[in-house]
């Protein structure tokens, strides 16, 4: 067994400049800024090294990151998973609010990956991650204590008759209510925003074994978020259903505490890389200099680029240089968005605006990746779907598989379970073989795994309508379009959509954060890894939207929209369905249009750099 002996630093030596000799600097704990005089380490620890390659072939996935990631995702989708019945039977809104409600609560969980991605890229993964559980933990608190207390939330519904709507909430309830929900998202944002970048930075990325092991990372992580889910849709949602849901928000609150305690646990063996300062800063400075320089030419005449690593380093220490960690950054330049490129002079009109040519290199780097980020939001938009209304389609139908009685909301449990078997056989089979057959180091490239999934998301939403077509068709054939009566179908015809999107997702997923992590500048590579989550967010986000307009649209046309009031059996779901079908397929030609043109920034460097990785480079 290596033996590996990291040591965690405090926060604030990782963010203050080392002081004494270079000699002083070789005591087992290393902590160099970026501006060290006695080199430029990007790592804290006694080595500074990557996990090595027979730790890794032991314990691959790190057992701490898999426990974390399975109770993380326990917490958080046990309840995103069956709240829209939450919100509908206990808190009294109607079907299409509490969709909303929820597509725009997972929406910001997500898209609060973003500045879960800035501040770790600014701080530490490590602290990030240990801040954002323990305000998810105050969220899930909350909610537990509304619906442990009868006085905190509105009274049952017991109404027999769809169409008799319920008592409105109360301005009090609604505001615990939506202060625990969004405490819960800003830490799920945080730890989506830090947890995988955490788990890719302790790789060799300058091997191919280093890098093949940071891919079977990002399936293992997918691996464990659906770990996560599957108990979170079967026994938690069961006992929301059974026993009450203060026992489900007090499930979910002990799972993020003890996945704070077991991240801590593994704190002795974690390599955490130096805060380099704010992608965001240098992603706007760049932008606002461009701009200037386009604005004012005259100052650009006769100025010649500034070819610097940084502006406040041009040294290279040789401890960096033997870990490799500069020379993961050796890339192609990149010779389009040539407005950036007039960021890049010496006398620039302001002198904060001066940038480096390797500062407008990455944020041409970002903005390359951008088409590719919005190309999937509309599946993402897509598996909005699965905590909306096919969880409402599935209640209104037999949920009974022989004597057993299945919540609807445990329906995710069909993609989870397929995910669970695709992720390991997609890693140990597929990936080989496509190895071989291609002679690519990935098998399958990052851009044609989002492709499959995108693709999927297509033949998905085609099924949802064939899907609900049938379902109203019995509905309307039994005499049940009025009646809470559970309908003569059984609920597994609608598994069929979430099996599609499922498979979707862990195509698309796990591709756009390794593609995201592998593309960005290593100063920038949270932030960047974190856009897999946004998209998300979008998704979900685009969702409300579209609802909110196809039913302004219909409303004009018809004497009710497509998606509206408190009978679903009433709603022209079908049709939605269809439509976001269509939508999907458009988009699949845009991602087609990008992803055909795209570049990646690593392949060729990748090949001509690791010639001489074993030469250590001179200080």
């Amino acid at each position: 067994m290596v033996d590996l002996h990291f040591r965690i630093a405090p926060i604030g030596s990782l963010l203050q400049k080392e002081k004494g000799t270079c000699a002083e600097a070789k005591q087992p704990i290393r902590i160099m800024s970026r501006a060290s005089p006695c080199g430029k380490a990007m790592w804290t620890g006694e080595t500074g090294q990557p996990l090595k390659d027979v730790m890794v072939e032991l314990l691959l996935p790190p057992l701490y990151w898999v426990l974390v990631e399975i109770l993380e995702n326990l917490a958080y989708l046990a309840n995103a998973s069956n709240l829209v019945l939450y919100l509908s039977k206990f808190m009294n809104f109607s079907p299409s609010a509490s969709a909303n409600i929820v597509t725009n609560f997972m929406g910001t969980s997500f898209l609060l990956a973003l500045l879960g991605g800035f501040s770790s890229d600014f701080f530490s993964t490590y602290y990030i991650y240990i801040i954002s559980a323990t305000i998810e933990f105050m969220g899930l608190l909350m909610l537990t204590l509304q619906a442990r207390i009868p006085s905190l939330r509105p009274p049952i519904c017991a109404s027999v008759n769809r169409n008799t709507p319920c008592k409105e909430v109360a301005s009090g309830h609604t505001a615990m209510l939506f202060s625990g929900l969004y405490l819960v998202a800003l830490g799920v944002g945080g730890i989506k925003g830090s947890l995988p970048s955490h788990g890719a930075e302790q790789f060799d990325e300058n091997s191919p074994q280093g890098r093949k092991h940071r891919s079977t990372f990002f399936n293992y992580y997918i691996f464990s978020l659906a770990c996560g889910a599957l108990i979170a849709v079967t026994f938690v949602v069961w006992v929301e259903d059974n026993k009450g849901w203060q026992w489900g928000f007090g499930i979910s609150t002990v799972a993020i505490l003890s996945s704070i305690a077991i991240f801590l646990l593994g704190s002795g063996t974690y390599r955490i890389k130096v805060p380099t300062g704010s992608p965001i800063t240098t992603i706007f400075k760049v932008l606002v200099a461009a701009f200037s320089n386009s604005l004012f030419p005259k100052n650009s005449i006769g100025n010649v680029l500034d070819t610097r690593e940084t502006p406040q380093n041009s040294e290279i220490s040789e401890e960096e240089e033997g870990h490799g960690e500069r020379k993961a950054e050796i890339q192609t330049e990149v010779k389009d968005l040539k407005f950036i490129g007039k960021a890049t002079v010496n006398n620039a009109p302001y002198p904060s605006l001066h940038c480096t040519v390797k500062q407008v290199q990455d944020v041409k780097i970002v903005v390359q990746v951008v088409p590719i980020f919005m190309s999937t939001v509309m599946l993402n938009c897509c598996l909005a779907q699965l905590s909306t209304f096919s969880v409402q389609q599935a209640a209104t139908m037999n949920t009974y598989i022989g004597a057993l009685k299945v919540p609807p909301a445990s329906l995710p449990i069909f993609p989870v379970i397929f995910t669970m078997i695709l992720a390991p056989v997609y890693n140990h089979i597929i990936i080989p073989f496509a190895r071989a057959v291609t002679k690519n180091e990935m098998g399958i490239t990052h851009l044609q795994r989002i492709g499959t999934g995108l693709f999927l998301s297509i033949v998905a939403m085609a099924v949802a309508a064939l899907v609900e077509m049938k379902r109203k068709r019995v509905a309307e054939q039994s005499g049940l379009m009025n009646s809470t009566e559970p309908m003569p179908i059984t609920f597994l015809w609608v598994a069929l959509q979430y099996l599609f999107l499922g498979s979707a997702d862990l195509f698309s997923l796990a591709g756009l954060m390794e593609f995201f992590f592998t593309e960005a500048p290593l100063s920038m590579r949270s932030l960047a890894t974190a856009l897999s989550w946004a998209s998300l967010a979008m998704g979900y986000y685009l969702s409300s939207v579209i609802v909110s307009i196809v039913n302004h649209i219909t409303g004009r046309f018809q004497r009710t929209p497509w998606l509206y009031g408190s009978n679903l059996n009433h709603y022209h779901l079908e049709r939605f369905y269809w439509l976001m079908c269509i939508l999907s397929g458009l988009n699949f030609l845009h991602y087609l249009l990008w992803a055909t043109r795209y570049k990646y920034r690593s392949t060729k460097p990748d090949d001509e750099r690791h010639q001489g990785d074993n030469t250590p480079s001179e200080a």
